[in-house]
């Protein structure tokens, strides 16, 4: 055992694969719920998309969270995984008529509605099947985060969420349809957040639009704020559970709720990164003219992060205790951009030495690819070896 990694276990086992600390994530949720439950009215749904492995989300469903879905087989994955209907919210910018279905037949708790076409369509589908169907409208706050481009998603440039200006004007359409029961607002504006005061500038702009909704006396029973938290790619073992308190009690400290409001959470990276690795093995210690290399059996297949975000992970020679030397970590992937990190420090790396990509438990295993033709990789939790 090298630091919470079972290395004669892992010697068994193919490479490349994933790694979940099962210990890690229940500190991690058990963390959640004991911020939470100081605050009346929070709810936290799991964001699903950061990671469906199935006895991942089982852990997650049996902590009691509800779930947050994008797809009709998220729904699916998160109720294999024992998360109940009634906790389930799904959202989504182009969500398919056989996935809205889905989502009517099991009685999920809301649909997170993004236009006035879909909110059309959910009427129209619902009834048919003569059923009521709950929505909450996504506006987008024109709320900036400091984070990547790619991942921010409050701003009035992007796809997501109702315009501001047109708010109200929806609200009424949603009110007249016989089969929409409006019961909320949703935001969400953008992903590894660090910065609280991006949070509490989201709390002042829904603010201010409960006081323009309350001129026309309308109140809502759900405000939903999405996720966005981020974790700390630098630190992992120093700092493996984020900062929940801080994260909730910004919100509580400054989003003014209604009595009998419900403030609703869709975290996602925050539950579930810092719990799980990518476990790869050195096929290649190659000398280049200016750089030396670390040729690992995982590629961007595996985990896309760093060529799509160009997104930073700590990177760790599990095998060895030897020297430090400096190493580009590369893939075997026929891209240039199949690297893992540039000018990294190692332990003396040779053939067969285990290397661990860490903070992937979030959209890593979740994201890979069959590009090269590769296989997709395993996940495997603590309980398994």
């Amino acid at each position: 055992m090298k630091g919470r990694f079972p290395i004669s276990k892992f010697q068994e086992i193919e490479t490349p694969f994933y790694y979940y600390d099962t210990d890690l994530l229940r500190d991690t949720l058990r963390a959640i719920n004991q911020e939470v439950a100081k605050h009346e009215g929070f709810v936290v749904h799991y964001a699903i998309k950061a990671n469906a492995n199935p006895k991942v989300l089982n852990i997650i469903a049996q902590a009691g969270l509800g779930a947050d879905c994008v797809s009709g087989g998220e729904i699916k994955a998160s109720l294999s995984a024992g998360f109940s209907p009634r906790k389930i919210v799904y959202a989504g910018v182009g969500k398919a008529d056989w996935e809205i279905n889905l989502g009517l037949d099991k009685d999920i708790s809301c649909f997170n509605v993004e236009s006035t076409a879909e909110l059309e369509v959910i009427n129209e589908l619902a009834d048919r099947r003569g059923k009521i169907a709950r929505v909450a409208l996504r506006i987008n706050p024109d709320v900036g985060a400091h984070t990547h481009s790619n991942i921010t998603t409050g701003l009035a440039e992007n796809k997501f969420g109702i315009a501001m200006r047109d708010m109200e004007s929806v609200i009424e359409i949603a009110t007249e349809m016989a089969n929409i029961q409006l019961i909320g607002l949703h935001f969400h504006i953008g992903s590894q957040i660090l910065n609280m005061g991006d949070f509490a500038a989201l709390c002042n702009r829904v603010n201010d639009l409960q006081r323009q909704l309350e001129r026309r006396k309308i109140m809502l029973e759900n405000i939903n704020v999405g996720g966005g938290l981020g974790i700390d790619y630098t630190h992992p073992n120093r700092v493996s559970i984020p900062d929940f308190k801080s994260y909730f009690d910004t919100y509580a400290r400054l989003l003014h709720l209604r009595e009998g409001q419900k403030l609703h959470f869709e975290l996602g990276r925050a539950v579930v990164a810092q719990c799980g690795s990518l476990i790869t093995r050195t096929l290649y210690v190659k000398q280049g003219a200016v750089k030396q290399f670390a040729i690992v059996d995982a590629g961007m297949t595996d985990l896309i992060r760093p060529a799509l975000y160009q997104a930073y992970h700590k990177i760790e020679n599990i095998s060895s205790d030897g020297p430090k030397a400096t190493y580009d970590v590369v893939g075997p992937i026929c891209e240039s951009s199949d690297v893992f990190g540039k000018s990294v420090d190692l332990n003396e790396t040779k053939r067969g030495d285990l290397i661990a990509i860490r903070s992937a438990g979030a959209y890593g295993e979740i994201m890979a690819s069959q590009y090269n033709c590769r296989r997709l990789p395993t996940g495997y939790i603590t309980e398994d070896l």
